[in-house]
């Protein structure tokens, strides 16, 4: 149930991040509905959970791990600037070790935000940067 607040946690604070943005930055969250403006910028979040472990003998503790995803897509035909400065912004919003909590619950980062391979799109150009997280409970 904790990948649900893991979630929680690291839209939220994408969220106020893209609502600081000028323009504000528009994001496509998954399974919800969204249709791009066109020549907008916008961001696409993934939460990606993996396993979910224990390590403890008792079975109390639990490990939460996954990836979180967020594809900048920019306007075709206006280059590649745009998004790689979004990406290194992001990589400032989610820094390596940073923790995300709520209550006794956290998060940590536990790789720096790095860009994966750009796609060409029928209207957009798509840079995906992703990092893991990790969640201890006990």
């Amino acid at each position: 149930m904790s990948h649900k607040i893991v979630r929680s946690l690291l839209e939220a604070r994408l969220a106020a991040w893209a609502k600081l943005q000028k323009p504000v930055l528009r994001i496509a969250y998954q399974n919800v509905a969204f249709k791009p403006v066109e020549g907008e910028t916008y961001l696409r979040a993934f939460s990606i959970p993996a396993r979910t472990g224990s390590d403890d003998i008792a079975g109390e503790h639990r490990v939460y791990t996954g990836l979180f995803q967020i594809t900048i897509v920019t306007p075709a035909g206006i280059g590649t600037g745009a998004g790689e400065g979004l990406a290194e912004d992001l990589a400032a919003l989610f820094a390596l070790n940073d923790r995300l909590s709520r209550g006794d619950f956290t998060v940590l980062v536990m790789t720096p935000v790095e860009p994966g391979p750009e796609q060409q799109e029928d209207t957009g150009y798509a840079l995906p940067v992703s990092f893991q997280y990790r969640a201890d409970t006990f």
